[in-house]
């Protein structure tokens, strides 16, 4: 019973660790509009993508505690070491100014992430 309670609470865990990551990705697309019209949307997107990748960073952690002591699947796992490396690229990118990858690359991470976020509200 105690595991159960605890499996749910990590699971908990890793579906808000999602939601927050699709929240700071959208975000990230607002700052990169801002980016692009107003003075301050440098720095703002610039500190959103750190957000982002702590995020990112969060989302890991939560998918190991989901999967050990909760004995769930380790996809999780892959799916956030998946996100890191995308967001990994995606800073490195936008630091080179490519933002014909780097666009892209942040439309394909928000689906990605709506996907993994959609996944957790249709788990049996």
């Amino acid at each position: 019973m105690a595991t159960q309670a605890t499996a749910q609470r990590n699971f908990s865990f890793l579906r808000i660790a999602i939601a927050l990551q699709t929240l700071t990705i959208f975000v990230q697309a607002t700052s990169a509009g801002l980016l692009l019209s107003t003075s301050y949307g440098e720095t703002l997107h610039s500190a959103g993508a750190r957000v982002m990748y702590g995020a990112s960073v969060l989302y890991v952690l939560a998918a190991i505690l989901a999967w050990k002591p909760g004995g769930g699947s380790p996809r999780p796992i892959l799916h956030a070491a998946g996100f890191i490396i995308l967001a990994s690229v995606q800073v490195l990118l936008g630091i080179a100014h490519i933002p014909s990858v780097h666009l892209p690359l942040g439309v394909l991470m928000f689906g990605l992430s709506l996907l993994a976020l959609s996944r957790t509200w249709h788990r049996p």
